[in-house]
């Protein structure tokens, strides 16, 4: 299933996190796929896994893709 609204991961910061928003709204910090998988989950994508995070065509990896953890 796609996600409900669109998703942007944002480049790594500093500190190798990387800011998630799905639609309008700004979800968190991610430090990994996995935490990426459990904001989609919050948004109500509810088989979201890493393996899903890492493939989706439906999410907008800025600065680097799914692999890119760090500046």
């Amino acid at each position: 299933m796609a996600p409900p609204q669109s998703v942007i991961v944002y480049p790594p910061g500093d500190d190798g996190g990387r800011r998630v928003r799905v639609g309008e709204r700004f979800l968190g910090m991610a430090y990994g796929l996995l935490d990426v998988a459990d904001f989609l989950r919050r948004a109500g994508v509810e088989e979201a896994d890493k393996q899903l995070v890492a493939t989706s065509g439906a999410i907008e990896w800025l600065g680097g893709g799914p692999d890119t953890w760090e500046r």
